[in-house]
């Protein structure tokens, strides 16, 4: 047995290594496609308030992401509209009053609670209590039965020994 070696020109191999990183280069997403949104404040405290805002705020066509974190196109939207409401002067509870009136509890992250949604903050707390008593019912219902007294008299002793069949 012979082993014959090839010989391999370490230039081949630097410029197939070189067309592999490039290829998966290519071939991987890349973030530094995605928007930016570049937006100018006069002051730290409306940077600080949009920063705020837009983190508070849901996107209301995504998932579960906020304004900040969406790269959806309503989301750029809304915070081009929260960017303008703050540079003309209008307070946070001004701003997030106009996102609940045209987008409902879905656009807060921590909705509000109100008569519609104390059922849905409340109601596994209720049931959860409903079905704790009907468990204790039950519970005291199954004691009292297995308390009581089971023997049975000299009568229905006799009645039952008859529809066993026992001739003693």
């Amino acid at each position: 047995m012979s082993s014959m070696a090839i010989p391999v020109n370490r230039n081949v191999l630097l410029a197939l290594a070189s067309v592999i990183v490039l290829l998966c280069s290519l071939l991987l997403p890349s973030t530094s496609y995605s928007q930016v949104d570049t937006f100018v404040f006069d002051t730290d405290e409306q940077q600080n308030r949009f920063r705020t805002l837009s983190n508070e705020l849901r996107c209301p066509m995504c998932q579960n992401s906020s304004l900040s974190g969406s790269t959806g196109g309503v989301a750029e939207d809304l915070r081009r509209e929260v960017h303008r409401m703050i540079m003309e002067g209008v307070s946070d509870s001004e701003i997030i009053q106009f996102m609940f009136e045209r987008y409902g509890d879905f656009i807060l992250f921590r909705p509000r609670l109100t008569a519609g949604t104390v059922l849905l903050w409340f109601g596994p707390l209720l049931f959860l209590f409903i079905g704790g008593l009907f468990a204790f019912g039950i519970w005291r219902r199954a004691r009292k039965i297995s308390d009581s007294d089971t023997e049975l008299d000299k009568s229905q002793q006799k009645r039952l020994q008859q529809l066993l069949g026992d001739k003693t």
